[in-house]
């Protein structure tokens, strides 16, 4: 047998090659194997007839929360994102300095999803949700963050911060856990992700007058203080500066992080998102995000193409990671990860994270996830 697993006369959208056709795709050894208008059933040990549906790279979701057990906004990774879909999963945060080792030992490395983090320059992480990571300023430390991305280089992808005032950071703390991982990503030579909103400062023209190119701006359509509209409810030019200059703007749906009227003004005025991702944590995992596939769903009812929000689950955050010849795509050699979707035609109910409900035509549901090359999950 030449193949362990074979989709046969399924839709096959892989952004990352541009191919948007009826196409069968083989899997062996954990990777994609081959892509072709008729490979042969004969030749495979598992067939599955998927023509009707949809067959996408295995979705990539930028920002979750998956310390289980140990931070108070942690799910756990396979039933949540593996299952709907997600073979690799970013977790924005949650573990700092003094925490990583474990999550590394007792979540990550025994996870069937692909976890790979952001690691909070907090060094305690977010334990829990009555004290906020930067209580004090000295949880923002430089040096331990450093020595911990050293340990960790082949999973931490960057250094977050969260910026929200009282709840996260204390008026003692002010913007120093920006400037704190500013000083540590540079050190490291590694991007920061930022949660803006409600920062210690102006606007966000002074959280993006520190980003650089290859950093990302995450809950990007948030309704709150410090987003990306200014006073007359247009898009802030340095909005528009940050994205001449390489910055990148992730969606970050979350429990309080998604509005429908910016998302729409925004979109209006030219300014996508680089990135869909979930936010996914304990707080919104039974509404109104759900799961990676949702929070898609709603931005083709906001006008845009399946490819384009196909591609903003897959092949860019692919490449955001540094790994877009391995993942994000089923193009042959990479590794074996792929979703089956039924595009759903009729009414559904998207919530915003504010409970504004729109009535969408389209929803997206994963019917069968592969994980290096094989079924994990099945309906």
């Amino acid at each position: 047998m030449l193949y362990d697993l074979l989709l046969k006369g399924g839709t096959l959208i892989d952004p990352a090659q541009k191919l948007h056709a009826v196409l069968d795709v083989a899997f062996a050894d954990g990777k994609v194997a081959a892509v072709g208008a008729d490979l042969s059933a004969d030749q495979a040990r598992q067939t599955l007839d998927v023509a009707g549906y949809v067959v996408a790279p295995g979705l990539i979701d930028l920002h979750v929360h998956v310390y289980w057990g140990v931070s108070h906004f942690g799910v756990e990774p396979d039933p949540t994102c593996l299952a709907r879909g997600v073979t690799t999963a970013v977790d924005a945060g949650s573990a700092g300095a003094d925490t990583f080792p474990g999550f590394r030992k007792f979540i990550i490395d025994v996870s069937d999803t692909r976890i790979l983090a952001q690691l909070n320059i907090s060094s305690q992480g977010m334990l829990t949700q009555e004290i906020g990571e930067f209580e004090i300023p000295e949880y923002a430390d430089v040096g331990k963050a450093c020595r911990m991305i050293e340990q960790h280089r082949d999973l931490i992808l960057g250094v977050k911060v969260r910026l929200t005032r009282n709840s996260i950071v204390s008026e003692r703390s002010g913007m120093l856990p920006l400037h704190r991982a500013r000083e540590a990503a540079d050190a490291a030579g590694l991007p920061i992700m930022v949660h803006p909103q409600d920062a210690w400062c102006d606007s966000l023209d002074d959280v993006l007058a520190v980003m650089k190119q290859g950093d990302i701006l995450t809950h990007c359509f948030h309704g709150m203080k410090c987003g990306i509209l200014d006073e007359a409810g247009q898009v802030r030019p340095a909005v528009h500066e940050a994205v001449e200059r390489g910055v990148l703007f992730d969606v970050g749906h979350g429990a309080g992080s998604f509005s429908w009227e910016v998302a729409e003004t925004a979109l209006s005025a030219g300014l996508a998102p680089h990135t869909i991702s979930s936010d996914l944590h304990v707080y919104n995992l039974h509404g109104p995000v759900y799961d990676l596939i949702n929070v898609a769903s709603k931005f083709l009812h906001l006008g845009m193409d399946l490819d384009t929000a196909l591609a903003k689950v897959t092949a860019v955050p692919a490449q955001v990671i540094g790994m877009p010849n391995e993942i994000g795509t089923i193009a042959v050699g990479a590794w074996g990860d792929a979703v089956v979707l039924d595009v759903r035609q009729g009414q559904f109910q998207l919530a915003d994270s504010g409970g504004e409900v729109r009535t969408g035509q389209q929803q997206l549901e994963p019917l069968v996830v592969v994980k290096g090359g094989r079924i994990y999950r099945q309906c």
